[in-house]
């Protein structure tokens, strides 16, 4: 009897010790390239899901919302997998200005992501990053260093470069020069480089990839107001080429961040997504008054929030990434 006794109680308390449900760090590990996939530390494919935080700047008024609660906000409440910290370097309050106040910020959203066991996009948030090349070399190098061995971490090396800067001549250039800075420091975490014209033209740099470089993805961006079939024509165009790309930022409404929420569209992206197993962060954990924001004019940076806080974006977001299932086979 006595014996009956221990084994209804061990029984009764592992059915009442709750279950510890896996980060999506704790789940798929090290990220890396296969292919024109995304796969995990099992080797398989893997698509991410999250948001994107605005420009760092001091002076664009949403650098509040780097901190701590936001990222475990969308941690527990959204189910992202990705966030990513989106580091203004030109402009009032930049890097260039200001690069203690936004290297701080980027690590205060990296620190939280680890904490939260989701991965985390470290982006060098310039359309003329080509222009400067030392600057993100010293800036990656110093990120590497420090969040090398942490499987969370995602280095994005040039965000949107604009419609005249040509891919063989500027980006794939600097993109190999930081990536073998990154590579001094980092080995293997995967590393994003953007394509020409705001991050659409990823048909030039599949038709010339970077070579003898490893863990490497296109960036795709698009706005569902202003971006459709042409442009997931070049994605097609990309993908059929076996080149792998990763949908750094995206936005439910116009290309400027006005205009209102195209459901239906959006909705069409996210199907383009899931079938072709593309990762995605949408555009912006901010609260401007723009369309493009997921919080309204006037909500708190802290929080709690609550969904009257949110925007018609916003809250069509949430439900996308909150049931974001991809068809990675």
């Amino acid at each position: 009897m006595k014996l009956i006794s221990v084994g209804l109680a061990a029984l009764t308390l592992l059915m009442t010790t709750p279950v510890h449900a896996q980060t999506p760090v704790e789940a798929h590990g090290a990220l890396s390239i296969s292919g024109k996939h995304v796969v995990d530390a099992h080797g398989q494919t893997t698509a991410l899901s999250g948001v994107s935080y605005f420009w760092s700047n001091t002076d664009f008024c949403q650098s509040g919302f780097y901190n701590p609660q936001s990222v475990a906000y969308f941690a527990k409440d959204w189910n992202v997998s990705v966030v990513r910290a989106a580091m203004g370097i030109d402009g009032p309050g930049g890097y260039a200005e200001s690069p203690a106040a936004n290297r701080a910020r980027v690590k205060t959203i990296v620190d939280a992501a680890i904490a939260q066991g989701i991965y985390v996009i470290i982006d060098w948030h310039s359309h003329h990053a080509d222009k400067a090349p030392q600057a993100a070399v010293t800036f990656f190098s110093d990120m590497a260093r420090t969040y090398g061995q942490t499987p969370n971490v995602i280095y994005e090396i040039y965000n949107e470069p604009l419609r005249d800067v040509s891919w063989p001549n500027s980006i794939k250039p600097y993109a190999e020069t930081v990536i073998d800075a990154i590579r001094a420091m980092d080995p293997d975490n995967l590393i994003l480089v953007g394509t020409p014209t705001w991050d659409q033209d990823v048909d030039l740099a599949a038709a010339d990839p970077i070579k003898g470089r490893r863990n490497i993805a296109y960036t795709l961006h698009f706005y569902a107001g202003t971006h459709k079939d042409d442009i997931r024509a070049k994605a097609r165009t990309a993908i059929a080429a076996d080149a792998p790309l990763f949908v750094s930022e995206w936005g439910s409404v116009n290309a400027d961040g006005n205009g209102a929420a195209v459901p239906d569209e959006t909705r069409k992206w996210f199907q383009f997504l899931k079938a072709n197993c593309l990762s995605n962060a949408n555009w912006a954990v901010s609260n401007k008054a723009e369309a493009a924001s997921i919080f309204k004019p006037g909500v708190s940076p802290t929080g709690p929030w609550i969904d009257a806080d949110l925007t018609p974006s916003g809250l069509l977001t949430r439900d996308l990434v909150r049931n974001w299932t991809a068809d990675c086979r």
